[in-house]
């Protein structure tokens, strides 16, 4: 429901930058009750969820900020989700550059699986070492695809489309873009080699409920990684940006990655504000996030030796609110001095800022002293943290491959 929400609101949205028709007018006036509708159904859940059939003690949806914590408060504190990505899979097909009996282009191997497969019947798709210079979709109806590349670095799937171009938009700017759930990737780099200059060039898109994606690197500039809806995973990424580079409206947790800062400006006398994080959420009632478990935060060697010729202005952040419930979660995480004392950054005024949760718990490292930072940051309670585990923030328990 949460997804479905944010869906309506992505389309009432897209149709702002689309002529005014009475055909358009008529959409918006359609979705925009739509969306009120969804809202308050979601809303209706989370009572019921929280209170029981008795409605008399229903409230409207309170948040972290009013005090109130989702299930798995005062729970097991598990800082480290043991599965991940399955071992020993059967190759369906592969994808390769210099023999016959393989495809040419992973898109030629994704439109060869079949249709709507049933529970975790898997299409693996071994993709060989070598670049792939293509734009990759996962449609709604090829589900559970797996692509098993040869190692990041060794396996790339690139492309270059970003919002300078006619009609492009962020959405479909994505190298690869994943519709079908239970998409899972492994031993992948995926990149967008738009320049900083070009804005928004994203390299991965998940739509993906139920996907799991291990031992990959996402490399680009802005909005480098684009978690946009329902339930993810990621485990020992790297994932390389510099403005707001890991973004969306999903559930999503990044356990043991690398958060790299990338350059931005060239020359280190000029000035910047970096975000590594804009969540989407809009809805108080959603059950949306990012978090973040034993990641590192830091800065490429490029970007660090600007850095380090100039620190005072050069800004980085852990995240900026891209909607007025954005919420984001750095829980044992190593914050290294690239990290501005202030911790976090408004978008524009004080837009979300009494409304946004950005938590953090138990950071190490010189960018995780607390005692700057912004009043609208929360330093999590200890027994409300297992909120934010896998098995209770995502129910990675029950759909994630135990295969360590």
């Amino acid at each position: 429901m949460s997804a479905a929400l944010g869906y309506q609101q992505n389309c009432w949205g897209a149709l702002k930058y689309v002529n005014d028709t009475k055909l358009v007018v008529d959409t918006m006036l359609f979705l925009d009750s739509l969306v009120h509708h969804s809202s308050n159904a979601l809303s209706m859940m989370v009572a019921y969820d929280n209170y029981g059939e008795d409605t008399t003690l229903w409230t409207p949806p309170k948040t972290e900020r009013d005090g109130f914590y989702e299930k798995g408060s005062g729970g097991k504190l598990e800082l480290r989700f043991n599965g991940g990505f399955p071992l020993n899979l059967k190759v369906d097909v592969t994808v390769c550059k210099n023999h016959r009996k393989c495809y040419k282009t992973v898109q030629e191997a994704v439109d060869a699986a079949p249709n709507n497969k049933k529970g975790r019947d898997q299409y693996v798709i071994k993709i060989r070492k070598g670049v792939y210079e293509e734009t990759v979709r996962v449609p709604f109806e090829k589900k559970n695809v797996v692509f098993l590349g040869e190692g990041m670095g060794k396996t790339i799937i690139t492309g270059a489309l970003n919002v300078h171009q006619p009609g492009m938009n962020t959405y479909n700017s994505a190298t690869v873009g994943v519709l079908g759930d239970g998409f899972m990737a492994s031993g992948l780099t995926i990149r967008n080699t738009a320049g900083s200059d070009a804005h928004q060039a994203v390299a991965f898109r998940s739509d993906s409920d139920h996907s799991v994606i291990e031992n990959c690197e996402f490399l680009g500039n802005q909005d480098t990684l684009y978690a946009q809806s329902l339930r993810q995973f990621y485990k020992n990424c790297r994932i390389q940006g510099n403005v707001d580079f890991i973004f969306g409206n999903s559930a999503s947790v990044f356990q043991d990655c690398e958060i790299l800062v990338g350059p931005r400006q060239t020359n280190p006398e000029s000035s910047e504000n970096n975000a590594v994080t804009a969540h989407g959420r809009t809805d108080p009632a959603q059950s949306t996030g990012l978090v973040f478990l034993n990641c590192v935060i830091n800065g490429t060697e490029e970007y660090m030796r600007y850095y380090k010729k100039n620190p005072e202005v050069h800004k980085n952040y852990l995240g900026r609110p891209w909607k007025e419930y954005s919420r984001t979660i750095f829980i044992n995480c190593k914050m290294e001095k690239i990290i501005s004392p202030d911790g976090w950054m408004p978008w524009s005024g004080d837009v979300g800022l009494k409304t946004v949760f950005y938590g953090e718990f138990r950071n190490s490292g010189p960018g995780s002293d607390v005692s700057k930072r912004v009043p609208w940051s929360t330093q999590i309670p200890s027994q409300h943290v297992p909120t934010y585990s896998v098995q209770n923030f995502i129910q990675g328990d029950q759909w994630i491959p135990k295969s360590h």
